[in-house]
């Protein structure tokens, strides 16, 4: 893939997100998919690490200010046009809904693909590890994913279907995606030095 820009600095990205949401774990959770896309477009797309961070980044920028679920990136691209963005963040952004708005442009390109996957995956994984009683995700293990996975009134909230799909389009099982998920959201997890540290047996 040729280089791709967002005509948008990483702080001016940051600033948009706090602009539109205020809920502290909205931002929390741009921030935490800003992570896990940049570790993935080391993977896959190397020359691109800012535009795919960007994208996990404001993929929820109009969350709180969109009543009407179908219409969820419909506004964001119309922020992101009005900030001077380049229309291809927009664009990859807005195929995370497409499940639910199918006149959005579907997920095509790798980035797009990883996008869809990993928004409800990371949510779920984040209930999950909320609950255990290191609080962190650096022990947390596949197979507890799966229990909770199965069980559909933890974090009802997490679609199940959207994250088998999610799986699907990656070419991947389930079990796979749920252990790259994980191992991702280890390696980018802003307290795992400070954890690994506390505990070298890890």
């Amino acid at each position: 893939m040729a280089e791709l820009k967002t005509n948008l600095t990483r702080e001016q990205a940051f600033d948009l997100l706090k602009r539109y949401n205020e809920d502290p774990y909205h931002i929390e959770h741009g921030e935490t998919l800003e992570r896990l896309m940049r570790y993935y477009s080391q993977i896959h797309d190397p020359e691109n690490v800012e535009f795919w961070g960007q994208v996990g980044l404001l993929h929820d920028l109009d969350w709180e200010v969109c009543q009407d679920d179908a219409l969820h990136t419909v506004k964001a691209a119309e922020i992101l046009e009005t900030e001077g963005a380049d229309p291809a963040l927009a664009h990859a952004i807005q195929t995370h809904n497409s499940d639910v708005n199918p006149k959005l442009p579907s997920p095509e390109h790798k980035m797009e693909k990883v996008l869809f996957a990993i928004d409800e995956l990371s949510g779920l994984i984040n209930a999950c590890v909320r609950m255990r009683p290191s609080g962190s995700v650096q022990d947390f293990e596949t197979s507890s994913l799966k229990k909770k996975f199965k069980n559909k009134k933890f974090a009802a909230g997490c679609d199940r279907e959207v994250i088998r799909y999610g799986a699907e389009i990656n070419g991947m099982e389930l079990d796979e995606l749920f252990d790259s998920v994980i191992e991702a959201t280890k390696a980018t997890d802003p307290h795992r030095e400070a954890w690994l540290a506390e505990h070298p047996e890890v």
